[in-house]
């Protein structure tokens, strides 16, 4: 399934909970307080009870491995270390059933059930001790923004899945640099070092949390900004190019959306050993956020060799995406690129984006040569008159789901684009 396919058929990446928050479940009872469900529910798989309960051959796990290199044997993990590190994780002992969080926030379980599966936690049985005062904490401020009506139940479990999903990918992300760091500076095999982690990583957990805190408050700000400037500027590029009669016409947000897609890169793929397609993948995804981000940008999402973003403007998007073309075909490391970008309307919803406009900069990266950017006519109309721009159409072609669309290739004219520190 291609890209643009994704997104015309709605599918995105799996959630961390599953997309179960609502499955034969009745909508709209975060409030109704104490209707509890005494229905057990179907048993938690292995898998997922590991996450809540701490297993007897935890401190033993993988100690059949090779030693690491350099090492004089397996590592092996203390239980009362991991119990401790658990503790330190959770700020206290679990010592209370779901029930209990549940009574003690006010919510029938059902209610409460929504919110942890939104969250992305698997399912626990009613006399698992899964929780602590922080868990009932938590709960009972997401519940108090509905009770206040600060947010509305629908937006209360968006906001929640949004949070879940972020963190257990940022979570996963971390966790993979700092053993892959660890295998490559210490020689360590790929299972001693994720038990190495666990002993070390209390000295991490902080600074890490004040990094996600900070990092979440300046991406707060840049958001108000960024509305507080479409409010002052009334949209008034938004209708750059546009008759009003364009697919996306109904779209709310203006965006330019722009793609990036790595030249043959499942055949290379196969050549590559484990570590060296990471450290493709890795170049890449650094590289493209990078420039993404010094040119005004946001990175929506990468798809394998793909990367999607979006920028505030027609010129700002076409600079990303020459900067883009230009990074990759001179990299030594990394193949060229097919890139391209499109004007228009798109919607927002779950951190990503939908829409005619997202589908059509998708079908024009198929039709661009290695190193090169199109853009459709529309898009073109509003490079026009911009010398830092040169604009040179193709002969039209036959696009699915579009019809006829005029590609036109966007090279640098004037000015020296986006420079990297």
């Amino acid at each position: 399934m291609t890209v643009e396919d994704r997104h015309e058929s709605g599918q995105t990446a799996p959630s961390a909970a599953g997309g179960a928050e609502g499955a034969g479940e009745p909508h709209g009872a975060l409030l109704d307080a104490g209707q509890f469900d005494d229905a057990p529910d179907a048993a938690a798989s292995t898998a997922s009870k590991a996450v809540w309960q701490l297993h007897p051959d935890m401190a033993t796990a993988g100690s059949d491995d090779a030693p690491a290199t350099g090492s004089a044997g397996p590592i092996e993990l203390d239980r009362e270390t991991i119990r401790r590190l658990e503790r330190e994780l959770l700020g206290a002992e679990r010592t209370l059933k779901r029930r209990d969080i549940a009574a003690g926030a006010g919510v029938s379980l059902l209610s409460a059930r929504k919110l942890w599966r939104a969250m992305g936690f698997p399912n626990i049985g009613d006399d698992d001790i899964a929780f602590t005062e922080k868990d009932l904490s938590a709960l009972t401020t997401i519940i108090d923004m509905v009770r206040q009506e600060q947010l509305t139940e629908d937006a209360a479990i968006s906001i929640t899945r949004a949070v879940g999903q972020m963190t257990d990918r940022m979570v996963v992300w971390q966790i993979e640099a700092i053993v892959e760091e660890m295998v490559a500076q210490r020689g360590l095999t790929d299972a001693d070092a994720r038990k190495t982690l666990v002993s070390e990583l209390p000295d991490l957990i902080e600074p890490l949390e004040k990094t996600l805190v900070y990092a979440w408050r300046r991406q707060m700000n840049a958001a108000v900004q960024r509305l507080a400037l479409r409010a002052e500027s009334g949209l008034a590029s938004s209708e750059a190019g546009r008759d009003g009669d364009e697919q996306d016409a109904p779209l709310p947000l203006a965006r330019a959306v722009g793609f990036a897609d790595l030249v043959s890169y499942t055949s290379l793929s196969r050549q590559m050993n484990e570590r060296t397609l990471a450290q493709l993948v890795q170049r890449f995804e650094n590289k493209s956020a990078e420039i993404i981000s010094v040119g005004g940008g946001r990175l929506v999402k990468t798809i394998g060799d793909e990367v999607l973003y979006i920028a505030e403007s027609p010129e700002a998007g076409a600079e990303i995406s020459l900067a883009l073309a230009k990074a990759f075909t001179e990299d030594e490391f990394l193949p060229s690129a097919r890139c391209s970008l499109v004007w228009g309307r798109v919607l927002s919803r779950l951190g990503d984006i939908y829409g005619p406009t997202v589908n059509l900069a998708a079908r024009l990266t198929a039709l661009a040569e290695p190193g090169e950017v199109l853009v459709d006519g529309a898009t073109a109309a509003t490079l026009d008159q911009n010398e830092k721009f040169v604009l040179t159409p193709h002969e039209p072609r036959q696009v699915r789901g579009f019809g006829e669309v005029l590609p036109v290739t966007l090279a640098r004219g004037t000015g020296t684009g986006i420079i990297l520190d």
